[in-house]
């Protein structure tokens, strides 16, 4: 076989499990469970199916906390539930007015401010490496205009997911996915 994949041979087919066989937690076991270290902090997120998204991801991720700021809407709401799938009722969340004071939140609890952005000084996620023993707020920004750049100016880092094609950004789901599953991976929870 040629090109970039190669395929081991499967002596047979092979069987999608069940969701009983996937062991997953309860959500008052998941309300217990030691989480990684990460807060996701929502500034303005005006799409409820991303919110919802980002929902499950925090879920599936054991993320800490969210933290929804300003127009992101909260649950319980239909359209949120619609793609978070109960992750609204396992994962902790808390509304702040503005993504500044939820900020300043963080910071008094020593969390690192990490922005999703482009910005000059940004470093390419794939050369960030995390402080193992650190905690971080990711923020997260609004579907049009990115992350507020008042909440730019007091971030501890601005990290950028290289990009190669046309357009100039991910869906925000998408580059939570991607920046949280990279961190994780270099601070060796996965």
């Amino acid at each position: 076989m040629t090109g970039l994949f190669t395929f081991a041979t499967v002596n047979k087919p092979m069987r999608k499990l069940k969701n009983s066989e996937l062991n997953r937690l309860e959500v008052e076991s998941f309300k217990k469970a030691e989480k990684n270290p990460i807060v996701l902090v929502l500034d303005n997120i005006r799409s409820l199916n991303n919110i919802g998204s980002i929902f499950r991801t925090a879920d599936a991720f054991l993320i800490e906390d969210i933290y929804l700021c300003g127009i992101t809407a909260r649950p319980p709401h239909r359209e949120i539930h619609k793609t978070a799938l109960g992750a609204t009722d396992s994962v902790n969340w808390k509304y702040f007015s503005t993504t500044l004071e939820a900020i300043e939140e963080l910071k008094k609890k020593g969390y690192k401010i990490v922005s999703l952005e482009q910005a000059d000084q940004s470093i390419m996620l794939s050369k960030f490496t995390p402080d193992l023993k650190a905690s971080y707020a990711i923020v997260l920004g609004n579907e049009v205009h990115g992350v507020a750049q008042d909440v730019v100016d007091i971030s501890d880092y601005c990290i950028e997911i290289p990009q190669f094609g046309t357009k100039h950004s991910f869906n925000v789901t998408i580059s939570n996915g991607i920046i949280i599953w990279d961190i994780l991976l270099k601070m060796n929870r996965l």
